[in-house]
């Protein structure tokens, strides 16, 4: 027997495969959404459907830019330092750190990490494309800004490998960030001392 129409279930179990929300939150959501004025569901279903269709990813770095724009901003500013490369997993972690308006650089996403156990290679991420750039640029530091975990350090590792023949200071944030820790959490002071203590990983 069918409790609830399909409408509804539908919108609970889509939002229930969303990080961080459980069944509870997701039926409180879309209970919420039902009983709200029509105009809060729409925004939502509209700013849902532009988040797909008017963004896209920057041709230089992968940082979320808008749809039709080849380069993001950070990329296509003239202000920003050339020699440095600061490389993320996530786009978010690009907004956590300019948040904290210590780093100038340039940035490239890598869009994941090395994990072995869920199937994630090299050619999964945008690391072909890294290399690329540090192979063409003038560099002088990359620094490796993945997150403290294992897949994150088995990552900035496998990165250090390939990046070692170009003979650019290659770094790793300092310990300020917590084991496990991701970078999206951390506060704006904690970054900072995390970029200004960042380790040389060339020995």
């Amino acid at each position: 027997m069918q409790v609830l129409p399909e409408p509804i279930q539908k919108l609970t179990a889509a939002f229930e495969r969303l990080p961080g929300i459980g069944p509870k939150t997701a039926s409180r959501l879309t209970f919420y959404l039902l009983r709200a004025a029509d105009e809060i569901s729409l925004d939502l279903a509209d700013a849902l459907a532009q988040l797909k269709s008017q963004t896209s990813l920057c041709q230089t770095c992968f940082n979320i830019t808008r749809a039709g724009q080849e380069q993001c901003e950070i990329c296509a500013s003239g202000q920003r330092d050339d020699s440095l490369l600061c490389v993320v997993e996530e786009p978010m972690d690009v907004l956590m750190l300019e948040r904290t308006a210590g780093f100038h650089g340039r940035y490239h996403v890598l869009h994941g990490v090395l994990s072995p156990i869920e199937g994630i290679g090299p050619s999964d991420l945008k690391i072909a494309a890294l290399i690329e750039r540090v192979r063409a640029g003038n560099f002088q530091e990359v620094i490796l800004a993945t997150n403290p975990s294992m897949e994150g350090d088995a990552t900035a590792l496998y990165l250090h490998q390939q990046l070692a023949p170009f003979h650019v200071r290659i770094t790793r944030l300092a310990r300020g960030l917590p084991v496990g820790g991701d970078l999206e959490y951390a506060d704006q002071n904690t970054l900072l001392r995390a970029l200004a203590g960042r380790q040389n990983m060339s020995g």
